[in-house]
């Protein structure tokens, strides 16, 4: 069993960035991929970005692609995303999940736990 709480969501005009954090229980996280979706108004929910369980290989979706950023802290059993360049699209809640699968695992129904999601609001 993992729990996961994400935190680091807030206000940012574009151009601006943010990093969340997803703070995970449990002995087994390092055993876990991550993954970062998210769900802007209005839209289905979207992959993001994913990380190996060693953190040796990452996958971004192609709109996040050089400006986002997934890592992962074993010690700390916590994973990141770095935001960078942030535009008015991505608006949206951002959650954190956690998967036995091999990544990329880009669909949601390949996590096993999920946050409660973090807002992130990008102004323009």
């Amino acid at each position: 069993q993992v729990q996961l709480v994400e935190s680091g969501g807030g206000l940012v005009q574009a151009g601006g960035s943010l990093r969340l954090s997803c703070a995970a229980s449990g002995r087994t996280f390092s055993s876990y991929a991550m993954g970062w979706f998210r769900r802007s108004p209005g839209k289905e929910r979207e992959f993001v970005a994913a990380i190996t369980w060693s953190g040796g290989t990452t996958y971004y979706t192609d709109s996040v692609k050089g400006r986002f950023t997934i890592s992962r802290d074993n010690a700390k059993n916590t994973v990141y995303l770095q935001m960078n360049s942030l535009k008015p699209e991505d608006t949206a809640v951002y959650y954190c999940a956690a998967s036995t699968g091999v990544v990329p695992v880009t669909y949601d129904y390949e996590y096993d736990y999920w946050g409660q999601g973090t807002r992130v609001t990008v102004s323009s």
